[in-house]
């Protein structure tokens, strides 16, 4: 872990690349905020330090309650000098489909508004001291739409856009801004894909690669580099022969089909928000 990073806050702390950052951070010595949904896996990290460690369990896409995380972990620990917003949901999408419309705004809320509302509390008093890092976890799934995943592409497309105006904000404030477009990491998440996935990382060894390159300063990385010069590749194809290979491929399982990742907040804030019949006059 680099000696850089001694005061970190990581959301998205239960999942599979999650507990493998957190590790290696937590083994490097650093004092991390972990925030997460499973209070049981975040307090089983938390004991490898516990002098070290504080657990959290907000939504991340909340802005009080991340705000309140903030406050309290500052009050704690101090200023963070690495931030990784890193939690994240995926799954099929079928426009056709009216109940995928909650799916749709859900992935939205965590994939994309909750990086905004992670890294908001904490960027002032960054700034302030002039040192620190914010790192996205985007996806090469934001380059390029693909079929029967347009929920997730739209989210990580966004994502990418939203760190490249915040990258140019801080710029020459002493902070920087890391993109990280991971390719496939086995993780739940991939668990249940039903397609090829090329350059299939480790998550212990996708912790370490990506902690090494926000340290070297690299602001946009991808995991393994190979699968982005494979995606790119597929770029150069006519756009119709490019979608015609990708439609012919498994589709990520929708939420409710077998396989599926579950998506939290789903069914309690958004689905009954959804009209359930044709409105009358």
């Amino acid at each position: 872990m680099p000696l850089e990073f001694r005061n970190v806050v990581l959301t998205g702390a239960c999942g599979g690349l999650g507990q493998a950052l957190a590790r290696e951070l937590i083994e490097g010595g650093a004092q991390v905020a972990l925030a997460g949904l499973d209070a049981g896996k975040l307090e089983a990290l938390a004991a490898l330090a516990p002098g070290r460690c504080a657990v959290y369990t907000p939504d991340v896409s909340n802005g009080p309650q991340m705000q309140a995380l903030a406050a309290d972990w500052m009050a704690r620990a101090g200023v963070p000098d690495l931030v990784v917003a890193n939690a994240g949901v995926a799954g099929g999408y079928d426009t056709a489909q009216a109940d995928d419309l909650a799916v749709f705004r859900r992935m939205l809320e965590i994939n994309l508004l909750g990086a905004a509302t992670t890294f908001q509390p904490f960027v002032s008093a960054m700034r302030a001291q002039r040192r620190g890092a914010l790192v996205g976890m985007a996806s090469i799934a934001g380059w390029r739409g693909m079929p029967g995943n347009g929920a997730y592409c739209a989210s990580k497309a966004g994502l990418i856009r939203y760190l490249e105006s915040l990258r140019a904000e801080l710029r020459e404030t002493g902070l920087t801004v890391h993109t990280v477009s991971p390719g496939y990491i086995r993780t739940a998440l991939t668990a249940g894909n039903r397609f090829a996935m090329p350059g299939l990382l480790e998550a212990d060894d996708a912790a370490h690669r990506l902690l090494a390159a926000v340290a070297a300063g690299r602001e946009k990385i991808v995991l393994p580099r190979r699968i982005g010069w494979l995606s790119k590749l597929l770029d150069l194809l006519p756009e119709k022969l490019h979608d015609r290979l990708l439609r012919g491929q498994p589709r990520k399982p929708r939420v409710g089909e077998a396989g599926a990742t579950a998506i939290p907040g789903l069914s309690s804030s958004l689905s009954s928000d959804l009209p359930k019949e044709p409105p009358t006059r």
